[in-house]
Formats: C-alpha cells, structure tokens, sequence
C-alpha cells in the first residue's frame, strides 16, 4: 500500500511528500489496521490572509474494509497541519482497534457515550448559535451538472457515491466520530431507509430518518401521470 499525496488548488513539493512517509510510519498503521486499502493526504490552502493562522489544512483519509477513518487539521503552515492530523488519526486509529479486540459480549456504547470513548466527540449539552437564514430575492436559475442553481455562484460541486451496509443509530453515532464530521448518513438496519445522524448545538445528537411516502410515489408513476397533468 503506497499514500496518496495530492493537493487541491495548490502544488504539493516533493520535501512534504517525504516528510508525510516519515510520518504516517504505514507499519505501524498496519499494526493497528491490518486490513487497510488505501491512505490519501489532501493538502489545500486557504488564499485569505485574515486566515494566516489556519491558512494551510491537511485532510488524512484511510479506508479499510472497516469503517473509514478521516482526521484533518488546519494550521499556519502544512508541516503543523500534518502532525496535528497525524496525532487525531492515530487516536482515532486506537480507539478503532480497541474495539475490534475488546472482550467478547461487551456492550456496545450508547449515543450518550460517544463523546466519553471517542477523541474529539462533541461535548454534550454545548452552547452553540443558531444558524440564520436569510431571505433571496428571485434570481435567475442555469443547470450545473445534476444541480439547477440560483446566481451567478461561486459554486464548487462536489458529488460522491458510497456503498453503505446497514448499521444501527450507535454505530453511526462512533462512525460519525470516526472520520470527525458534524453529520453521518447511513443506511438504518431497522428500517432499511436513509437517515442522518447530527450534532445539535443545544443538546446532544439529533438523527433524521426518511421513508417513502407511498401516496406520492403512486401520484407520480406513469399509471397515474394523467391525475396531474390537469
């Protein structure tokens, strides 16, 4: 298994390549993950000088045939950016690996839990604003690949596919911890629909489940195309 290096919006020199095998040491991440596929480090820089101190970011992502693990980090410089994303994916890497061989029977951790066995979890009941919505006035619409958008952007678009097996709410809840997201959707084993599991900002995690509406999948088939066209 080689690391993939690559930046975004910016050049990458081969100094910090070999710097990043030096320190993503793979025996030993192969000791703590046997069954590791692929390790990617994406480098970017913010161009904002207001931002000089959190100006370079490095997004570590390692996918096994486990759960996908992602630790990133933002600092002055790349080199900083690494070590601090180095120190997160190893946690992460070990809290992994004492699950996978903690003692036959133990209980799995409850969605209060998360935050006590996983680095780096939100910590419950935190204080946090509210997201305000703004109100737009009507503004000319043009099709972006699948997205029909409003304005004139700047628009980045980022589209991905997973394959996802099904998993109950908790286990979403340590995935999600996992790779350090504020949000995870996942495939619910009970009910086999999509939904989405989330940190709040008044309390502690919310999940979003969506089912098909039966009606409305009856409403647009092609039998009954003919109720709504008037």
């Amino acid at each position: 298994m080689d690391i993939v290096v690559k930046g975004r919006k910016t050049e990458v020199p081969e100094r910090f390549r070999k710097h990043v095998a030096e320190k993503l040491n793979l025996e030993k991440i192969q000791k703590l993950d046997g069954k590791v596929i692929s390790l990617d480090v994406e480098v970017s820089k913010e161009p904002n000088p207001r931002q000089a101190d959190r100006s370079d970011r490095v997004e570590i992502t390692l996918r096994s045939r486990g759960p996908v693990i992602r630790a990133e980090a933002a600092a002055s410089d790349p080199y900083a950016a690494l070590d601090l994303a180095a120190e997160k994916l190893d946690a992460r890497l070990r809290k992994q690996h004492d699950k996978r061989f903690s003692r036959r029977g133990a209980r799995r951790i409850s969605a209060a839990e998360v935050p006590d066995h996983v680095p780096g979890a939100a910590t419950l009941n935190g204080v946090g604003g509210g997201a305000v919505t703004e109100e737009r006035e009507a503004v000319p619409t043009k099709k972006i690949g699948s997205l029909e958008v409003q304005g004139d952007g700047p628009l980045i678009v980022r589209e991905k596919t997973h394959v996802a097996a099904p998993m109950t709410l908790d286990q979403a809840l340590y995935e999600m911890e996992l790779v350090g997201h504020d949000f995870y959707l996942f495939i619910d084993s009970e009910t086999k629909e999509p939904s989405v599991v989330y940190r709040r900002h008044a309390y502690d995690y919310g999940v979003i489940h969506l089912s098909t509406d039966t009606m409305v999948t009856q409403t647009q088939s092609p039998e009954a195309g003919g109720t709504l066209g008037g």
